[in-house]
């Protein structure tokens, strides 16, 4: 685990003027202490690092945690929490406004007569530049990723189902290493392509589908994501006019993604190209996102993001600019994206030119 990531979560403390955090997130949890292991709370002030489980956990958490003491609790983790604040003399403690529920913060709160636990903290931000370690995690997710996409398209054929489809892809991504999905794979074939989140259904692939699939694998606990849309046989004109928008869209916001590019802008153009071809109002959700121990995660391209927003080197981000049609179909084209210092790294190397399967 980078040391590095633990002294940001300190710097954070003393800019908040608080004596530590308790730290519930998972995934947060797993980023400041490199421990992957539930019914965990970390405690962390200006100088201790504690990790508090159960005996479960306590041999994993002393080999994944080196940089945290390990305390073991027997009666209670939010008690044991507790009586680990108290000790350590902290009077002002914060918390994952965005993660713990209400009740067990009510519940720690009582249980800290004297300390002030009100202040509300999002540490999300502090992951959204990756270092060398998770960018390389993201990069073996993206070609396991891929791989799936070579198998799938001499697996897709008319008479397939989308779930059979969604399995293919799983199992291939399982083979390659994958611990698991980075979510639950999307598979939206013929009039389901409109639908921009259809998962897999019973529906049976027929020829003239497209066929969307957005799915991705999960390694060493940090994700990939990647949407590809083939064509079950020969693609009608419109078909093939609609893909080209798209993959004119997606390939024309490449070349946006870079240090100190503007977040809104990024999308804005992405829709003024799918409108000179009168498709910019069947683009209903935001350009991309970031990704990492979280599918979804900041920052975003997208018209809600303020102006100042802006991609720095280390962000992931995803470029998936989509068209849906209601009563025709639709299609999305994604990568995963990595910005540099110089510019960016499309991660997901999947062919995107139109594949018309069995042609």
């Amino acid at each position: 685990m980078n040391p590095d990531r633990l002294e940001a979560l300190r710097a954070l403390l003393a800019q908040e003027g608080l004596d530590g955090v308790v730290v519930t997130k998972y995934v947060n949890l797993h980023y400041f202490s490199g421990f992957r292991g539930d019914d965990t709370t970390l405690v962390v002030t200006r100088d201790h690092a504690l990790l508090i489980t159960d005996n479960r956990y306590t041999e994993q958490a002393a080999q994944q945690a080196p940089l945290y003491e390990i305390v073991e609790q027997k009666g209670g983790l939010l008690k044991k929490t507790a009586e680990c604040i108290g000790k350590l003399g902290c009077r002002q403690v914060g918390f994952e406004g965005n993660a713990m529920l209400y009740n067990d913060h009510a519940a720690l709160a009582g249980m800290m007569p004297g300390v002030d636990f009100s202040k509300a903290l999002t540490l999300d931000a502090l992951r959204a530049v990756k270092d060398a370690e998770e960018i390389g995690y993201i990069r073996k997710a993206c070609e396991i990723a891929d791989e799936a996409f070579a198998d799938i398209v001499a697996f897709i054929r008319p008479g397939r189902t989308e779930i059979e489809v969604a399995a293919r892809l799983e199992q291939v991504m399982r083979a390659a290493g994958a611990e698991k999905t980075s979510f639950d794979t999307i598979v939206a074939s013929g009039l389901r392509g409109s639908m921009p989140h259809g998962t897999a259904t019973e529906k049976v692939i027929e020829a003239g589908d497209f066929v969307t699939m957005d799915y991705g694998a999960k390694y060493q606990g940090y994700c990939s994501d990647i949407t590809r849309t083939v064509c079950v046989g020969r693609a009608t004109p419109r078909q093939r006019e609609v893909y080209e928008a798209v993959l004119g869209a997606q390939e024309m916001v490449l070349g946006l993604i870079g240090p100190q590019a503007s977040c809104q802008a990024i999308d804005a153009a992405s829709r003024e190209y799918l409108a000179r071809y009168g498709l910019a109002e069947y683009f209903g959700h935001g350009l991309g996102h970031s990704l990492g121990l979280e599918i979804h995660e900041s920052p975003r391209l997208s018209r809600s993001c303020a102006p100042g927003d802006v991609l720095v080197p280390g962000n992931l981000i995803t470029d998936e600019p989509g068209v849906y049609l209601p009563g025709w179909g639709g299609l999305r084209i994604e990568d995963t994206v990595l910005v540099t210092e110089t510019g960016s790294e499309r991660l997901t190397k999947s062919d995107k030119s139109l594949r018309e399967l069995g042609c």
